[in-house]
């Protein structure tokens, strides 16, 4: 028989992280360690996965209930894409700990042997500007574009960097997650798309950014400057209300402040919009809150099915599970799912960083190609690189 394991620190199940056989998620609310797998959520089999994944869950939790497994929460990811098969397993033992703590970290040598952007910068702008030109056109109002970097790190271990997020973003959310065929999703995601704990919900999106400086009296002036930045504010109003207007019918009651403030990470400055309510209906559970809300136009823009079109024609990749959601859920309805940003794909020859900006009808391409480096330094300055050398790969 299985067991659930005493609560522990954070330390020490990041510690006990192993990539290929347990997967970690960390928030400000503590931290999950799942070992092994019990069982597999299976696929859809719909064009549309996202629309029965809730019920899909449900019945694998009710199946390790009614085997005596002790773990009833499943735990991974989620990919952009509707139809393509979610990572979520009901691990064999969970452990439990406090949130992460700030440390000091060292440089990882990583053993970067070489960095391929894809797109290249310039055709990155140019596709910026050609969906800013789009969007004057009428054809949508807003679209997220990416891309993406490929580095190339023979025997690359995930184990450390994880680490290092999580010392480096303790109050975001770090995550390391097996996704079967020797890789792993790890980063380190500012944005909560939604938890629930009990009748609680909350959700936090974040839209407008702007990357911040060492110095301290310009880092101020530029999150003073993100307040202010009409652009951004719009940005913001769109994906904060399409987030309320998707909560609202499972709730019955949504508090929605009327003004963004101001979120910070080690990179960049957000603008956030901190979400609550109480579930109408407790057999709602997270996940379902979760993919009701997915897509949010923070990650992909609006019209949803115009941006997703526009994203398929201008981004030269797959985007896989960057831009979906990854966390956990239990069989009480409780769970936590951030948007997956700030992140990576890992696999034995090294790892495709991703990172994108919402592009508008006064977006200027250099500066949303200026913010993408600068998120991608999230991620970067994880794998030890310095900032002249963030700087020259991105």
């Amino acid at each position: 028989m299985t067991t659930l394991s005493a609560a522990t620190t954070a330390a020490e199940l990041l510690a006990g992280y192993r990539p290929g056989s347990s997967s970690l998620f960390a928030s400000p609310r503590g931290t999950l360690l799942a070992e092994g797998t019990y069982f597999a959520v299976p696929p859809s089999g719909r064009p549309d996965g996202l629309a029965d994944l809730a019920r899909r869950v449900d019945a694998v939790l009710g199946v390790a209930e009614a085997a005596g497994h002790e773990v009833r929460t499943v735990v991974g990811a989620v990919p952009f894409a509707p139809g393509a098969p979610a990572q979520l397993v009901v691990p064999l033992r969970l452990r439990r700990g406090g949130p992460p703590s700030a440390a000091s970290t060292v440089d990882l040598p990583v053993g970067v042997a070489g960095v391929r952007p894809v797109p290249p910068p310039d055709r990155y702008a140019a596709a910026v500007a050609e969906a800013v030109r789009r969007i004057r056109a009428g054809a949508y109002t807003k679209v997220v574009l990416a891309r993406s970097l490929r580095v190339d790190a023979p025997g690359f271990d995930p184990a450390p960097v994880v680490r290092a997020l999580a010392a480096r973003e303790p109050g975001g959310y770090t995550f390391g997650v097996d996704v079967g065929g020797g890789r792993t999703l790890l980063g380190a995601s500012p944005e909560l798309l939604v938890s629930r704990h009990g009748r609680t919900v909350t959700a936090n999106p974040l839209a407008g950014s702007a990357a911040r400086s060492a110095d301290p009296a310009e880092d101020h002036r530029r999150a003073a400057a993100l307040l202010r930045s009409a652009k951004d504010r719009h940005e913001h109003a769109v994906v904060s209300e399409a987030v309320a207007g998707a909560l609202r019918p499972y709730c019955a009651e949504l508090t929605v402040p009327a003004e963004p403030s101001l979120v910070g990470t080690a990179t960049m400055w957000h603008l956030s919009t901190l979400v609550t309510g109480t579930v109408a209906d407790p057999a709602v559970s997270a996940l379902t809150l979760a993919t009701a809300l997915h897509p949010t136009p923070a990650v992909c823009g609006t019209p949803t099915a115009a941006a997703r079109a526009a994203i398929a024609e201008l981004e030269p990749f797959d985007r896989g599970l960057y831009t979906g959601l990854v966390g956990w859920v239990d069989a009480a309805g409780d769970g936590e799912w951030a948007v997956t940003i700030r992140c990576a794909t890992a696999d034995p020859g090294g790892l495709d960083l991703f990172a994108g900006a919402g592009v508008v009808a006064d977006s200027d391409p250099a500066a949303e190609l200026a913010e993408t480096t600068a998120k991608l330094g999230t991620m970067l300055a994880a794998l030890g690189l310095d900032r002249s050398e963030r700087d020259d790969v991105a």
